[in-house]
């Protein structure tokens, strides 16, 4: 099983974001190095929710967005090591539209629950599978360094 990274400060900043917008879902990218032990996540950056018809329950980020992400990430000698979403009064699960909606295989997703505007669980999830068809969620754990 492998294991995801976090510094303090990139933990407390998505749980800081997830109560920031809550009662809608926030979202942002992961950025990090992977080695066989898992994802070193070094930084996250908000993106905006571009749902604008239900953010209360999904979210979405713009292509452009992810664009200038992913310029950033390699302008700091990283990768997206994958995104973050919060789930408003729901648990730090992923649900079906989560899984029909990642398409970034062998990356995190992680996932904040906020309970009545408060950050609560959050947890990790890699797209495991060797394509789309076969993708599927596999726990990791979140260590905290």
């Amino acid at each position: 099983m492998s294991k995801v990274s976090l510094t303090t400060p990139v933990y407390e900043e998505i749980r800081a974001h997830s109560e920031q917008t809550y009662p809608h879902e926030c979202c942002g990218a992961l950025l990090g190095v992977q080695s066989a032990e898992g994802w070193a996540i070094r930084a996250s950056i908000r993106a905006g929710n571009t749902r604008t018809d239900s953010a209360h329950n999904r979210y979405q980020i713009s292509p452009i967005e992810l664009l200038k992400i992913e310029r950033t990430a390699r302008a700091e000698g990283l990768g997206i090591a994958g995104f973050y979403h919060s789930h408003p009064d729901h648990p730090a699960l992923w649900s079906l539209t989560d899984l029909e909606e990642a398409h970034w295989l062998g990356c995190v997703y992680i996932i904040t629950a906020v309970e009545h505007g408060h950050a609560a669980a959050t947890s990790s999830f890699r797209l495991a599978g060797a394509s789309e068809e076969e993708k599927h969620f596999e726990p990791d754990p979140i260590v905290i360094v």
